[in-house]
Parts: C-alpha cells; structure tokens; sequence
C-alpha cells in the first residue's frame, strides 16, 4: 500500500493526464507519451551500465535491447528473468518491474526470441482536491509481450525484428459528470534492429541501430479521439572491445537514444490541440524531428555512457553514467556499478544506481536495485 499522500496525489495527475488531457499540461512542450515503462530498461546487465546496450557484446538480455545479437550467443537456449523495484527511495513498496525471457537459436544463423514485461503501479486512491474519493481504489498495471526472429544478414552484420502486443491498465470505471469511461489501453507495436561486429570473435569495434516500439496510439477512454503517442525511439551504438589475454577484457561503449514523439503543442487552443492528436503515426515520427514538434537537440538525447570487465566469462564488473538534458523533466544524470557471475549453466546480475542530489533534488530513482537471472541449455 502506497504510504504516502503526495505521491498518490502525483500518479493520479499523471493518470488524469493520460485519459483526460489536461489542458494545463499543453502549455509545456513535452514529449508525453503513454506506456513510459516501454522506456525503462528491465535488465541488470544494462543497468549496471547506464543503461547501455544497444553495441555491447551480445548476452541473452538483448532479448530486451537488441534482439539482432541473438544469433551470436554460444548458448544454444536461453530463459531469464529480472526484478526492479521502482521508486524504492520515495518509499514505494509495491512499484516494481518484472520480465521474463526465451530464446532459441534455429540453426548457425537465426533463432527466435520472446518476452515479457510488467509494471505494478502498486495501489492507489483516487481523489479530489477536497480529499473525497472519486473512484474505488486500483491497482494500474501494464504489460507487454514480443515474439521476434533474428538472422544473420552477413558475416559481420545481423538483424532482428520484433512484434509487441502492449496493454495498459490504468484507470476502469466512470469519472467526472460528463460520465467519461476509462479502459484499458491496447495496442500493437514492432521493433526492427541491427547489429555491426568488425571481427569473427567480437573484438575491436560494433556498432548498433534500434528502432523500437514502431506502433499506433492508445485510448484509455471512450473519447476516442483522445489517442495518445507511444514511446517509438531510435537508439545508435558504439562500442569498442578489447582483448588483454585469453580470460581478461574491457568493453567501452556509448548509446545515443532519441524518442520519436511530437512534443504536445504550446496552445490549449482546441484547433492546435486537435492538430496535434490527428497526426497520422508514421507522420508522428518525422513531425518529431521538425521545429513545430521537435525537441532542442540538447534536450532531446539520451546518452548512456559504460564500461564492463568481463574474467573469462565467468565473473564481469560494470559502471556508467546516463544523461537526460531534458530541463522539463528534471535533467536527471546518474552513476551506476553492477557485476555477475556465472556457476556452471546459470548467470546472475545485479546493478545499481548510486544516490544522487540531495532535498528536493534528490533523484528519485536514487538506490535503485535490479537484479536478473540467466539459466543456458
């Protein structure tokens, strides 16, 4: 149970924004997107890194950064899962993130992966300025699934594509005297990446592409025209690995990942407002990069910064450092370690993130935790 006010009070503007379009919330150019916990990486291994993945030495939780590694994996089968509570130093005991993984690999050069996520928005109650309750206390949750294939396209270049069915959960019921009914969202979404590796045995330079969450809006209501952006992306990376002996190496890499949003109009005037959710959703994706619904460069880019040290496969070190410029949203910059080891078939993770500010600007995400589990056949 959610202990303290003010953050129940937070989560539901954020879900009052999401079904009903706040109109104050439009004066603000912003990125506002529905399912932000697509946005969130679920795996230990990247966490422990700044959340950096995209042209790292592929591991199985690429199932969950960029599946065209898989076919490069030497275990032939793999299942994983990861855990994340989430705000754990507001003091939120039951906001977490769980995911699960499988991937098989066909043949020498393609294979098949699927997952799933889900996210607990824990308990919570709905109420007004006054304190009144407004609707029965919920449970939001939301979830997604993917089915994806991976093949090698050459020697040193992969790909996978991936199909997603995603639903959120956050509001049921009637709301308000215009008699609005909240529903759950649903929606489907795809993702399409690429894998670049300069040598036969992964060392020296990669390279990455991921286009993710390529998909149509989402309605949590019976004002359909009210259809809200998901969090379609596009992420590069580059990494560097170097080999010291036959057991000890040291992988660097950096990932630039920028959304593929309209950032909401600045005027609550219904023409502009209606412009703005007409947008077709491939429109939507190159209305992202103009002056009209674009983002300052400076504030659009996420940039994950990492390193891992990695003893004969067995036992492997991690640090980084994840930038957010974005003033709107707090510019959150943060530290994170996390290690592994492996015993026999099974591999453990776990990350991170250091504490950072202090007060009011103490970051929210400060102490969190994520830990993941990896079991080869």
């Amino acid at each position: 149970m959610t202990k303290f006010p003010s953050i129940k009070t937070a989560l539901f503007v954020v879900l009052f924004f999401v079904a009903n379009s706040i109109s104050a919330q439009r004066t603000l150019k912003l990125q506002s997107t529905a399912v932000p916990f697509m946005m969130i990486s679920p795996d230990a291994r990247s966490g422990g890194m700044g959340n950096l993945s995209i042209a790292m030495s592929p591991e199985a939780n690429d199932l969950f950064g960029n599946t065209a590694k898989i076919p490069y994996l030497k275990d032939n089968r793999g299942f994983l899962i990861n855990y994340t509570p989430w705000l754990k130093d507001l003091g939120l005991n039951d906001v977490y993130l769980a995911s699960a993984g499988y991937y098989k690999k066909l043949n020498s050069f393609s294979g098949i992966n699927s997952s799933l996520r889900f996210f607990s928005l824990g308990n919570i109650d709905f109420t007004d300025e006054s304190g009144q309750s407004t609707l029965p206390s919920q449970r939001p949750s939301e979830f997604s699934y993917d089915f994806g294939y991976n093949i090698l396209l050459s020697d040193a270049l992969s790909m996978g594509v991936t199909l997603r069915y995603i639903n959120s959960r956050l509001v049921q019921g009637s709301y308000g005297t215009n008699g609005t009914n909240f529903k759950a969202g649903n929606t489907f979404a795809g993702d399409i990446s690429l894998f670049y590796k300069q040598n036969e045995d992964l060392e020296g330079f990669h390279g990455g592409l991921v286009l993710s969450n390529l998909g149509g809006k989402v309605s949590y209501s019976n004002e359909s025209k009210n259809k809200y952006f998901i969090p379609a992306n596009i992420g590069l990376g580059l990494a560097y690995l170097s080999k010291f002996d036959t057991e000890n190496s040291l992988e660097m890499g950096v990932d630039v990942n920028r959304l593929m949003v309209p950032a909401s109009p600045s005027s609550s005037e219904a023409q502009v407002v209606d412009q703005y959710f007409s947008q077709s959703v491939v429109s939507s994706w190159f209305n992202s990069f103009s002056n009209k619904y674009g983002m300052p460069l400076s504030e659009s880019l996420k940039v994950s910064v990492g390193a891992e040290y990695n003893y004969a496969d067995r036992f492997h070190l991690r640090a980084g450092y994840f930038i957010d410029n974005n003033k709107n949203l707090g510019s959150m910059q943060y530290f994170t370690v996390g290690s592994s080891f492996q015993y026999q078939q099974s591999k453990f993770n776990i990350s991170y993130l250091v504490p950072t500010g202090g007060g009011i600007t103490r970051n929210p995400l400060s102490n969190t935790l994520r830990f993941g589990s990896i079991f080869y056949f």
